[in-house]
């Protein structure tokens, strides 16, 4: 099986010669019981998510006497051990009745807990999990509003997100140490519910894990485990590399050509651990497999090498996305042809380089 592109002036032409069977076992599909465990516990983590309120917040109601009237507040410690205090209004029948009522309600630690013990059922009947470690990093960024400020995970995590969402479990690429972040940068208003201000690098520290950013601020890194990495990008905006600082979040990013290619067209997931499960934002799978590629067309020769997972990813992706949702990749590759004649010529040579790499998977979505 072969696959040739040929450039032809500025036209790019590719031909792919498909064989009728995979030849690679790119995923295996999880039990039923596993597969009907997770999406029972899906709409309940993202709806525990989503519904927050300030009662939620580690803290208590209280209320305050100015002259003859009485209003009510939340108060809570912020990350830096300060005492806030958010409105709730002036002292009424009705709001005492709000209070009492959530007062009354399970707290958010026992919805916590119920949720735990759903992840644990699930991975049990042999749903994905990720680490602990990794799971409370993610998790503490989501409690303070990172995911609801326009957030993406990205990279292998988003990878591994797709194996429970389809009901599958990878036999490529899924192993990885670093977790990657995206934002849109200030090309997005953030507006958090309740004024709460997300303070991603004051969040960092309060894991107290030991990371350290580097000099650029956009990675940080742990002391004691240089490998566990937390990089946050941003989409490429001018023709400056210079990192682009987010006021609204605290955090300075990497700009990355192509970016908003994967950010543009986003999905909720659920990443599961045994401590529980966190509700995250990641691409779309087929955005997530052809912006691999794109990238891949990037990189000079020297560094393709180093870019094996990335391919294993796409190819794994690809090859699950042609059996079950074709439609999804094609659409996907319009829109990089709507992009213009770069984008084109870098995913065919990323697309050349997994053709010969892994000939079973086919690409013939992939027309110019």
């Amino acid at each position: 099986m072969a696959c040739i592109a040929l450039q032809r002036g500025r036209s790019y032409t590719t031909k792919y010669i498909l064989g009728s069977i995979s030849m690679q076992n790119w995923y295996q599909h999880l039990p039923a019981s596993a597969q009907a465990a997770f999406a029972n516990l899906v709409p309940a983590a993202q709806s525990t998510s989503s519904n927050r309120t300030v009662a939620d917040l580690p803290g208590g109601f209280t209320q305050k006497k100015l002259g003859q009237k009485t209003y009510w507040y939340y108060q809570f410690k912020s990350l830096d051990g300060k005492t806030r205090q958010i409105y709730l209004g002036n002292d009424s029948e009705s709001l005492r009745g709000l209070i009492a009522d959530f007062k009354e309600q399970p707290s958010h630690a026992e919805a916590l807990a119920h949720l735990g013990r759903l992840c644990r059922s699930a991975i049990e009947l042999g749903a994905n999990a990720i680490g602990r470690t990794h799971h409370r990093i993610l998790q503490r960024l989501a409690d303070h509003g990172f995911f609801h400020a326009g957030g993406i995970l990205i990279g292998t995590h988003a990878f591994l997100a797709y194996q429970n969402h389809f009901g599958i479990r990878w036999t490529e690429g899924n192993q990885t140490l670093d977790i990657d972040f995206a934002h849109p940068g200030n090309n997005l208003s953030i507006a958090l519910p309740d004024g709460l201000k997300m303070d991603a690098r004051s969040v960092i520290e309060s894991l107290e894990m030991g990371f350290i950013p580097n000099v650029s601020q956009t990675t940080f890194t742990k002391q004691d485990e240089p490998d566990l990495q937390l990089d946050f990008v941003t989409p490429k905006v001018n023709t400056t590399d210079n990192p682009i600082r987010v006021h609204a979040l605290n955090l300075s990013m990497q700009p990355l050509q192509f970016m908003n290619f994967s950010m543009d067209a986003t999905m909720q997931a659920v990443l599961i651990s045994r401590n529980g499960p966190v509700a995250i934002n990641v691409p779309k799978a087929e955005r997530y497999a052809l912006h691999k590629l794109i990238v891949f067309g990037e990189r000079p020769p020297e560094l393709q090498v180093k870019a094996q997972k990335d391919i294993a990813q796409a190819a794994s992706l690809i090859a699950y996305l042609q059996e079950n949702e074709p439609d999804a990749l094609e659409e996907a590759w319009e829109m990089i042809q709507r992009s213009g004649k770069g984008w084109i010529s870098r995913c065919v040579r990323g697309a050349d380089y997994l053709q010969s790499r892994y000939p079973d998977v086919k690409l013939d979505f992939i027309k110019t």
